[in-house]
């Protein structure tokens, strides 16, 4: 199964960061890695803070910005 990973953030520093480090992480997986920064969408997951990183559609982490080795272990979890 295809693995879908998000980032949400305004565009910020932090969210390209993190966006960085998740691209990194899923090198290798079969995995989709987008950046939203549509405010209604992010609103959605109900992430109250930035950046944001929802994975398979469940929000696993907010206001963040973690290590590709820490996203890859979210992956694995989820």
């Amino acid at each position: 199964m295809k693995t879908n990973i998000k980032v949400l953030g305004s565009g910020c520093k932090s969210c390209h960061q993190l966006f960085e480090s998740a691209k990194i992480a899923a090198q290798g997986l079969d995995a989709d890695v987008e950046f939203i920064t549509d405010m209604q969408k992010i609103v959605q997951y109900g992430a109250m803070s930035m950046p944001a990183l929802v994975v398979n559609e469940k929000l696993v982490s907010a206001g963040r910005i973690l290590k590709p080795a820490q996203i890859r272990e979210m992956i694995e979890k989820n």
